[in-house]
């Protein structure tokens, strides 16, 4: 496999995003033509994704963290949490992965990414055709699981979603494993809020 980089770019913001200097200790991401900046992740979430990581098997799926995601189409360059594909499937270099490679998404919900978690990224990656897209959100105590993505641009979104409880088991049955949530932890004086 080749490296994705060269891939051509439709909005003339990825050029400058890709450019872009970011402090140390901070995370950036393209969405939907606009830059969001953020500081580094609680440990609540960094054990989640550990968690998560964790439990789908190594020999059959790669589950890359900090991996940026090219959706060119939508003007965008998330770094969801965890991304899940068939190992061996991924191009052997390049900071961007192809979205048709891509067999779930995982994002673990902070006290300043709610909207973005449950709205925006719900959209692009939907609009991306990522078959799964997995919503973990310690602040809820629950899980949400969205498959079957249909329609484009900002208009696309999930057509089947599952919540679950944590401590609930969450089957994602595209990677053939149930995931155990039982020692998901929540977030600590976080506002509750109305997603999904």
């Amino acid at each position: 496999m080749t490296a994705v980089d060269d891939r051509p770019t439709t909005h003339p913001l990825v050029a400058f995003f890709e450019e872009l200097e970011v402090p140390e200790g901070y995370k950036t991401e393209l969405l939907r033509g606009e830059i969001v900046m953020m500081a580094g992740p609680d440990m609540v979430h960094n054990r989640i994704v550990q968690d998560v990581q964790d439990q789908i098997p190594r020999e059959r799926w790669e589950r890359l963290q900090t991996q940026d995601v090219g959706i060119l189409e939508e003007a965008s360059e998330p770094q969801p949490d965890l991304v899940i594909l068939e190992r061996g499937a991924g191009p052997e270099s390049g900071r961007l992965m192809p979205t048709e490679l891509i067999t779930l998404l995982v994002e673990v919900v902070s006290k300043t990414s709610v909207d973005r978690d449950y709205g925006t990224k719900r959209s692009i990656y939907a609009a991306g055709k990522i078959p799964a897209y997995l919503i973990i959100d310690p602040i809820m105590a629950h899980c949400v699981l969205l498959t079957e993505p249909a329609g484009t641009g900002e208009y696309a979104d999930y057509a089947v979603q599952r919540i679950a409880k944590f401590g609930d088991p969450v089957p994602l049955d595209l990677l053939g494993v149930e995931l155990d949530t039982s020692e998901f932890q929540t977030l600590p004086d976080a506002k509750p809020h109305s997603r999904p």
